[in-house]
């Protein structure tokens, strides 16, 4: 394979260099602005031996914002991912919320102590939380000045979706009613309805299921279709139900600020072990890491009406490679609803009329990201009133055909050299340009029953599945599989590396079952609107035809199209 890989990408290269002499460079679809590339360093390796300061105490939180950042990022190892680049961003002068990542070795200390904050990290975390304090001129807990905070995974190794996150810690009944003298109270509502939601299903263990169809309930007795519709009074009246939900459950939502943060960063280390965190790691072969950082970080709201939003982009289409920005975004909302699949956002190309002064910041970040890497990359943002701030960045997972495109086209834009074009194409890429293709597209025309986003291209064939066991039940006796869901979460990853390909009703191109889905080159469909999906039944419609567990349906990732029936393949022409 690897043989293959040279002799297929040097091809391409060859034809690249014949190409571009006396060629101006480089070539954007996308505004273009002359920046200095930099060389980035490699990553340093860790093990389990401590990071010291003076003294000889361990480093376990580094700082970044304002007041001074400590990491960068060759220390991906140490801060994980997302600390890292959280950190170099802060370096290069964008608009990042201050925060603090807590190292991946504090994480191995916990584990091998069973579970087990280590002795003095309590002191180190609540001086970072100080910090972001001074920056944000808030306080966290207090309902005169509320200071709310996010507390995120982020491994050395990206695992898009596998570890968990949790937003708006700091709320309380009585910190709710100071946010919304300072707000609104519609805004201040719906972050602790979402709050006491996600700290239930992350930390507590309360699923989110039990929360998301007291929401649809009310949303119907309210005559609304989207979360956005209810109003501040219907959303105090959703957090008594979530009250009751936790009531019902023997458990008691934790009202002091501290104890939230202190079980979220627990449970973000717990999230290192859980079954779809190690399938993940299994599956693509990660070994030799130490655990999860976690990064605590100011929140920025993109639920502030209709001048915030969230959203997802990747610098170059991680399907086809091309070079222009693929993303999508929702207004009024925050990141997890983008990346969890639960609404279907928009496409990043409409952010221009909606909010033109950060679309057009948005741009220029993404172009200098893209240039400081010499990467492709995935980034999340928020806006929050007409402000962008950047949350996250990381070189973008892509398809095998994508692959090879972004590399000989950075070569060409003269991002890089020939040798780290070659690197950039993986075995596991060029596996996916061998896989089959539909025989004769035109001939299954009067078949299609249906169309959603083309997630993740190619062709799949298989019998429907309405579980993640199902799946790994189909392809242990040999079987092929397309697993179809309302929306996919994290703990589906097992049953979506067994299928040939995905279908969802819900969710958009950057969701969590987009991004693993094409990493894996898994043909996935997702955000069909006519789709509707009984998981109890067993059964899909659309149009008024139902399909059962066991029959057959195609799926063609490339146009997103659904087909009745089994569709026959044929070998790759490359």
């Amino acid at each position: 394979m690897r043989v293959l890989q040279l002799a297929l990408l040097a091809s391409a290269l060859c034809v690249a260099t014949a190409n571009i002499h006396g060629a101006s460079l480089p070539i954007f679809g996308r505004t273009s602005t002359k920046l200095a590339l930099k060389n980035q360093p490699a990553l340093r390796t860790t093990d389990a031996t401590l990071h010291l300061r003076g003294g000889g105490e361990p480093k376990r939180v580094f700082n970044f914002g304002k007041l001074g950042t400590d990491g960068d990022q060759s220390m991906r190892n140490l801060l994980g991912g997302k600390g890292s680049n959280l950190a170099e961003m802060s370096n290069i002068g964008l608009s990042v919320p201050p925060g603090f990542t807590i190292t991946t070795e504090t994480c191995h200390e916990y584990n091998k102590a069973g579970k087990k904050l280590p002795d003095g990290l309590w002191k180190d975390v609540m001086d970072g939380i100080a910090k972001v304090e001074k920056q944000m001129d808030m306080k966290f807990g207090d309902p005169n000045a509320p200071l709310l905070v996010s507390v995120r995974s982020g491994a050395a190794v990206s695992m898009p979706g596998m570890m968990d996150t949790v937003l708006n810690l700091g709320l309380n009944d009585e910190v709710v009613e100071g946010l919304a003298k300072k707000a609104s109270p519609r805004f201040a509502y719906d972050s602790y309805r979402r709050l006491l939601d996600m700290f239930g299903d992350v930390v507590l263990g309360v699923h989110h299921s039990l929360f998301e169809a007291e929401l649809e309930n009310l949303k119907e007795e309210k005559g609304v279709e989207e979360d956005k519709d209810l109003s501040a009074d219907d959303l105090k009246e959703l957090i008594v139900k979530y009250k009751a939900v936790y009531k019902k459950e023997g458990i008691e939502f934790p009202t002091d600020p501290t104890k939230q943060l202190e079980l979220a960063i627990n449970a973000v280390f717990d999230s290192w072990d859980s079954p779809r965190a190690n399938a993940y790691r299994e599956i693509n072969g990660i070994t030799g890491l130490l655990g999860t950082a976690v990064t605590v970080q100011s929140m920025v709201f993109g639920n502030l009406g209709k001048t915030s939003g969230t959203g997802v982009l990747f610098s170059r289409n991680p399907s086809t490679g091309e070079n222009k920005l693929y993303g999508e975004y929702l207004i009024d909302a925050q990141g997890e609803d983008v990346v969890a699949g639960i609404r279907t956002p928009s496409p990043i190309s409409l952010l221009e009329n909606d909010m033109p002064v950060a679309y057009k910041d948005l741009l220029e970040n993404v172009e200098r990201l893209e240039s400081h890497y010499k990467d492709m990359q995935d980034i999340e943002f928020t806006i929050q009133d007409q402000k962008l701030f950047m949350l996250q960045c990381r070189n973008g997972k892509r398809t095998g055909g994508a692959a090879v495109r972004i590399a000989v086209d950075m070569f060409k834009e003269g991002f890089i050299s020939k040798d780290k074009a070659i690197g950039m194409v993986e075995a596991g890429h060029l596996d996916q340009l061998l896989h089959p293709q539909f025989a004769n597209e035109k001939a299954y025309k009067d078949r299609v029953v249906g169309k959603g986003l083309p997630a993740s291209p190619g062709a799949a064939v298989g019998q429907i599945v309405f579980s993640p066991e199902e799946a790994e039940a189909f392809k242990a006796q040999g079987g092929a599989a397309i697993l179809v869901r309302a929306e996919t979460s994290p703990e589906d990853v097992g049953g979506m590396h067994a299928s040939e390909g995905i279908l969802t009703q819900r969710g958009g191109m950057t969701s969590h079952a987009a991004v693993v889905a094409r990493g894996w080159g898994k043909t996935c469909v997702c955000g069909c609107s006519e789709l509707v999906v009984d998981d109890k039944a067993k059964t899909m419609t659309i149009g008024g035809k139902t399909w059962r567990a066991g029959d057959w349906i195609s799926l063609n990732g490339n146009s997103g199209e659904i087909i009745d029936g089994r569709e026959p393949l044929a070998p790759p022409t490359i």
